[in-house]
């Protein structure tokens, strides 16, 4: 569908070569010979782009802007003016206009206008899209939780996200959500139009998280051969995120908190402070104030970053999440990998919430994705579970001892042994590895038992 274009020009000459000129370019061009005309066209039909003179008869073009915008903000305007009335084109660009052009302008002039104009428009549209897709990912109450715990931190970390500048401190073990935790924040925020700018500082070498950080100036080392913009500097307005801020060295330290006191630094080899609005969120998989006793972090840093302190629990001390997060990830993987699960059986549920689940969430994610991407099936079944898992399955009382408390009577301890190997192989699905790990023996010892129960 071609782009549409509004010309508002009260010169009748000037709209018809314009519509010749731009019509061969593939635009739809609408006309308007006044500002009044050009508000009703601009309502009727929502051009693109619209093109307007600053001199009109009624209301002149600053008034049309402000209508314009006022009625869609992301609208992209041009305006059209003559050199003696250049301080009112200048007002019009503070007033949202994108740019202005000069009479007379080449016809070439108008049309790198139009396209820069609407390539940045189509921008804007894409960098809409995504952070309304972002929003909705990370609404607090998309965030899957049944433990006690977890939704209260939940309920915390959206009452926090309204606060705007207060920094948060979120601690737990790796995997366990405070990437996520930390992008919900971000994304329920009054900055949820600006950047989330996310850095893990244990994945930098040390001699490049400076520069990552603050960015430099031209010559402030070897290889500096132009300006670099540093993170926070492009994080200015938005949110930045410094993952496992533990690891960052301690002449580092001081510089950021610098930051966090007074929003301003200078890029390294520069000597220009500059000034920022930005949100700072911290994690940590290490206990910082134990750090801070052992003297591997600053105290006064830590203080400042700890005002909001958020501990997420690991996955083993919220098993009434394990469950729902299986069958979130599942709806979420059948979109992405084309599959149609509907669910989990019920042993192998009891044996994946069983688990300790060392890499927490992100290991339980992990684990359902690999089952799906390489089974076709409708549900995750015991046998789908990968050999890791299964060798810390623990079986419950075994039937035959049931059974001989049922009956009591006694067999020989060697037809009970042979009874419970049995058990266990059935239990493990006959896999004799999984098998004798549970029984507590070498496999070797395991295959001489069984060719002696043949």
């Amino acid at each position: 569908m071609a782009d549409s274009i509004l010309i508002i020009d009260d010169e009748v000459l000037t709209l018809n070569n314009l519509k010749k000129a731009l019509g061969k370019e593939g635009y739809e061009v609408l006309l308007a010979d006044s500002g009044e005309t050009g508000i009703a066209a601009f309502k009727k039909h929502r051009p693109n782009l619209v093109l307007a003179d600053l001199m009109l008869p009624g209301i002149d073009g600053i008034e049309v802007l402000k209508q314009i915008k006022t009625i869609d903000t992301d609208t992209v305007v041009i305006m059209i003016t003559a050199y003696e009335i250049l301080e009112r084109a200048v007002e019009s660009m503070k007033l949202g206009a994108y740019d202005y052009l000069l009479k007379p302008f080449k016809l070439s002039e108008l049309k790198a206008s139009i396209t820069r104009a609407l390539e940045l428009q189509s921008l804007r549209i894409r960098v809409s899209e995504t952070v309304a897709s972002e929003k909705g990912k990370y609404f607090f109450d998309r965030i899957t939780a049944k433990n006690r715990r977890m939704i209260e931190i939940l309920r915390s970390a959206k009452k926090v996200a309204a606060l705007d500048k207060t920094t948060v401190l979120i601690t737990g073990a790796s995997g366990a959500g405070k990437g996520l935790i930390a992008r919900a924040i971000h994304y329920n925020s009054p900055r949820v139009e600006e950047q989330f700018i996310e850095i893990n500082c244990a994945a930098i070498p040390e001699n490049l998280l400076e520069s990552e950080l603050f960015g430099y100036e031209p010559g402030a080392f070897t290889d500096a051969r132009r300006r670099k913009i540093g993170l926070f500097e492009k994080a200015d307005h938005g949110t930045i995120f410094l993952d496992e801020i533990a690891d960052m060295p301690l002449p580092l330290q001081a510089k950021v908190l610098k930051v966090v006191e007074e929003q301003s630094f200078t890029r390294l080899g520069g000597t220009t402070q500059i000034k920022i609005d930005v949100r700072i969120i911290t994690a940590s998989n290490k206990n910082l104030k134990r750090n801070v006793e052992n003297g591997e972090f600053r105290e006064d840093l830590y203080y400042r970053l700890n005002v909001i302190p958020i501990n997420i629990p690991p996955l083993r001390e919220r098993k009434e999440d394990i469950l729902p997060l299986i069958l979130a990830f599942t709806n979420e993987l059948n979109r992405e990998l084309h599959k149609s699960y509907k669910g989990i059986t019920e042993d192998a549920a009891k044996v994946l919430i069983e688990y300790d689940w060392p890499g927490n969430v992100r290991e339980l994610k992990n684990i359902i994705e690999r089952i799906m991407a390489l089974n076709d099936a409708e549900e995750i079944t015991i046998d789908h579970l990968p050999l890791e898992i299964k060798t810390q399955m623990k079986p419950t009382a075994p039937e035959i001892i049931q059974e001989i408390a049922k009956q009591d009577q006694f067999i020989s301890l060697h037809e009970l042994e042979k009874k419970y190997i049995k058990q266990v192989l059935k239990y493990t699905g006959g896999n004799k590895t999984i098998a004798a790990k549970v029984l507590g023996i070498h496999p070797t010892s395991l295959f001489r038992k069984l060719k002696a129960m043949e």
